[in-house]
């Protein structure tokens, strides 16, 4: 399969898991890696991504997924690079950070269906 195919197909069994699969009980606790919700949130991506990759890619996605949805990698970016702060009632910071997530889950989507293309 080449890289563009899996990425497309990676891409939508994403959206599967981190928006119709989500409950409400996983999106507010899924930022404690402590918490059952962020390992039962982990492991729905981690069934969706072996839909794609193999078991070694799709475990690495999920813990990756696991580690962005703690919000402390994007905490991280909008220090250095000095976005739009998050505060619930928001609006603006509330989509950045949204999307924000959205966009690295994404990119690490294309960085793995790369990666695995060249392992073929």
């Amino acid at each position: 399969m080449n890289e563009s195919t899996r990425f497309y197909r990676v891409f939508v069994w994403h959206l599967i898991a981190d928006w119709l699969f989500q409950n409400h009980w996983m999106a507010n606790q899924k930022s404690d890696l402590n918490n059952l919700a962020a390992w039962t949130h982990g492991s729905i991506h981690f069934l969706a991504m072996l839909r794609v990759f193999t078991w070694p890619f799709a475990l690495i996605l999920a813990l990756i997924h696991m580690l962005v949805d703690t919000r402390k990698p994007l905490q991280w970016w909008r220090g250095i690079y000095r976005q739009t702060t998050v505060e619930m009632n928001d609006h603006a910071g509330w989509h950045t950070a949204i999307w924000g997530d959205q966009v690295l889950h994404i990119v690490c989507i294309a960085a793995a269906a790369w990666f695995a293309s060249r392992d073929n």
